[in-house]
């Protein structure tokens, strides 16, 4: 199912932004940011999301992210924002001329970590899949919108039955740029059921 962009809802809307049917372009504002606490020892809560709402237990969201980050942090991608303590994101990050970072960041009771694998600086776009299984949930990537890879399972303690997820972009240091996300989309789970070893029995 194609998601109608204009039917989202912004947390932190920015000053600078462009949402149709079926693409949002945001001009990310200086020294904005997601992170709690871990290794850095600050907390920043102000990057714009712009989300929508579902009960569903079992789907996958896929988007098509575009952009020009030309400064360090600079980022763009998906998230489910729950609470400032509670949350997940997936991004191409730019590190400097050379690499960018594609990585992910899961935030559990107020504390962030950073999952990443370096890329090549030339790659402007990326499509990102986030899939829920309940409580669990997949974070994938793509540079061609049809082979995805893994980049990350995770569980999140406060997910809860209704979650938010969508997409956001942020520069961390003074900058500014532009993204561009196109082909939001909703579909049956793609992230298959686990077929190992059985779940452990609950006395």
């Amino acid at each position: 199912m194609k998601i109608d962009a204009r039917t989202m809802e912004w947390i932190r809307k920015p000053k600078a932004c462009t949402v149709t049917a079926d693409s949002v372009e945001i001009v990310t504002e200086p020294f904005t940011d997601l992170w709690q606490r871990t290794y850095y020892h600050f907390r920043n809560d102000n990057a714009p999301v712009l989300q929508m709402s579902t009960a569903e237990q079992f789907f996958s969201f896929v988007v098509k992210t575009e952009f020009d980050t030309k400064v360090r942090y600079d980022q763009s991608g998906i998230i489910m924002y729950l609470d400032c303590d509670n949350w997940l994101k997936a991004s191409v990050e730019y590190e400097n001329d050379q690499i960018q970072r594609l990585g992910s960041v899961v935030t559990n009771h107020g504390y962030s970590d950073w999952a990443s694998a370096d890329i090549d600086a030339s790659i402007k776009s990326v499509w990102f899949r986030f899939s829920r299984r309940e409580d669990d949930f997949c974070i994938e990537s793509s540079f061609d919108g049809v082979t995805f890879q893994q980049m990350r399972i995770c569980h999140v303690f406060h997910a809860g039955e209704e979650i938010t997820f969508g997409v956001y972009a942020c520069s961390a240091e003074d900058s500014s740029f532009r993204a561009r996300f196109t082909d939001m989309e909703l579909t049956e789970c793609k992230w298959p059921a686990h077929d190992g070893q059985q779940p452990d029995e609950i006395l």
